[in-house]
């Protein structure tokens, strides 16, 4: 039976962790190695995991560099043929792991597969789900996002490339399914497979407007592989339009509706259909510069209470 290895990065997120690492040690798939490494969190989370660590393959609580330096700590242990991360605020549905082996076991060629997801507040009620679709290498170069929590990746193809880059901190996980990517097949499969908790501390919230900068730092590097310059060529503008969509997209959640605005003009410019596709962004933006944010997040609050309601 193939061993599934999952790490899961942590430093002070008590709160949340302990319904993360339940959600791994609670999988009906029996074949589960999983490894929690701890930043030296002051916050009571060495205490959860100790509760939980006769269950668990490895862990350890020490100083690290940051997420990715620990993930690669991680990657670095994991054995498994199948391998996937889970941050400590996120969490896995029920049967997820057994879903995701038999994908592969049916897909030989896949190297990389995900479901979709649930968007979670704080206290864990759902209030969006994405549901994505079959994406290719093209896709990924033109920042078409996959939920990180809701991806498994084949150990093979993870060991052909560096990991993860730890100069990136924010979409450090695309980068590396672009590195994957190169191997094998991406597959979607179309089931909810976790949750993604969204809260103030969370990155997507408290540095929202720092993502676009990675972004155009992926087309950089991209454009200085060898294996993959000649694909971005092949889709330039579309690429180009949507790292300045990724940009306005975060700069308007971090309150930033001018920036947000000139960004989407910008993708407008080079590739229009990308811009339009997200004209949200676009009255967003106008509808907060007007001094009407105020309408736009009752209509997300309602639309989040008739989700959780």
């Amino acid at each position: 039976m193939t061993l599934v290895s999952i790490i899961t990065p942590s430093y002070n997120q008590a709160k949340y962790l302990e319904r993360t690492i339940l959600s791994v040690l609670n999988q009906d798939y029996p074949r589960i190695e999983y490894i929690v490494m701890d930043g030296a969190s002051t916050d009571g989370s060495v205490e959860i995991i100790k509760k939980y660590a006769e269950r668990l393959a490895y862990w350890t609580s020490e100083k690290d560099k940051g997420q990715a330096a620990a993930i690669n700590k991680g990657f670095a242990r994991a054995t498994g043929e199948i391998i996937a991360w889970l941050n400590s605020d996120d969490y896995y549905l029920p049967g997820t792991v057994g879903v995701a082996v038999k994908v592969f076991e049916e897909n030989p060629d896949a190297v990389l597969v995900y479901g979709n997801m649930l968007a979670v507040d704080e206290n864990g009620a759902t209030f969006n789900t994405l549901n994505y679709k079959q994406l290719t290498l093209d896709d990924l170069l033109c920042f078409q996002i996959i939920g990180q929590p809701a991806v498994f990746m084949r150990r093979s193809a993870l060991q052909k490339t560096n990991g993860l880059d730890p100069t990136f901190h924010f979409l450090l996980d695309h980068l590396l399914w672009i590195q994957i990517a190169k191997h094998g097949e991406l597959l979607h499969v179309d089931q909810t497979w976790s949750a993604a908790r969204y809260h103030a501390e969370a990155k997507n919230i408290a540095k929202a407007a720092e993502f676009g900068r990675e972004a155009f730092r992926i087309l950089e590097t991209v454009a200085q592989d060898k294996n993959l310059a000649q694909t971005l060529a092949n889709v330039d503008r579309r690429a180009r339009a949507s790292a300045h969509r990724v940009d306005a997209r975060y700069l308007l959640d971090g309150g930033l509706p001018a920036r947000a605005l000139g960004a989407w003009f910008r993708a407008l410019f080079i590739y229009p259909p990308v811009a339009l596709k997200r004209m949200n962004i676009f009255v967003s933006s106008i509808l907060n510069l007007l001094g009407l944010g105020k309408l736009r997040e009752a209509v997300l609050a309602r639309r989040k209470k008739n989700l959780t309601g």
